[in-house]
């Protein structure tokens, strides 16, 4: 049974963000990002038709699994509730994208604050850090994968 559509609809839902269908085709191991457009076309086409608080949004050609606009109110508080502040979330998703990554690259992105979202992540038990030259490398810990729910093999973030 083909299930890509299913995995595709998985790593979209995972990531929360805008991915380019080559980036989606790479996460799902298929080569043709042809292949990739037309299941994107369909899942489009099946949240549009049916009652749901979810939506698929494509934008300049990067796709999105969203939660529509009428609904977000809901999910509000549960974000602002949230253990970890948002830009501590944005930096610990930057370390899942590229896990593992070296810190110095982390604060090249998030600037000098994320070392501070770094030790409250250390503290968590979010990521391990390890000396690697003048610098250090952060990865992904177990906690990490049982907290959020992801499978570290299916996660297939990682840069190639």
């Amino acid at each position: 049974m083909d299930n890509t559509k299913n995995k595709i609809e998985a790593v979209l839902f995972t990531v929360g963000k805008f991915l380019s269908v080559d980036d989606i085709a790479r996460l799902v191991s298929i080569g043709s990002s042809g292949i990739i457009k037309e299941y994107l076309e369909k899942l489009k086409q099946e949240y549009d038709s049916k009652d749901s608080a979810l939506e698929l949004i494509e934008n300049e050609g990067k796709w999105r699994l969203n939660i529509k606009k009428e609904f977000l109110y809901l999910t509000e508080k549960l974000l602002t509730d949230s253990e970890l502040e948002k830009p501590t979330q944005q930096t610990l998703a930057v370390v899942a994208y590229k896990n593992p990554v070296m810190q110095c690259e982390i604060i090249k992105m998030r600037g000098n604050k994320a070392y501070d979202h770094i030790k409250i992540l250390l503290d968590n038990g979010f990521i391990t850090s390890e000396k690697s030259g003048r610098t250090r490398l952060l990865k992904l810990t177990p906690k990490f994968f049982d907290y959020f729910d992801v499978v570290d093999e299916n996660l297939a973030l990682k840069n190639e």
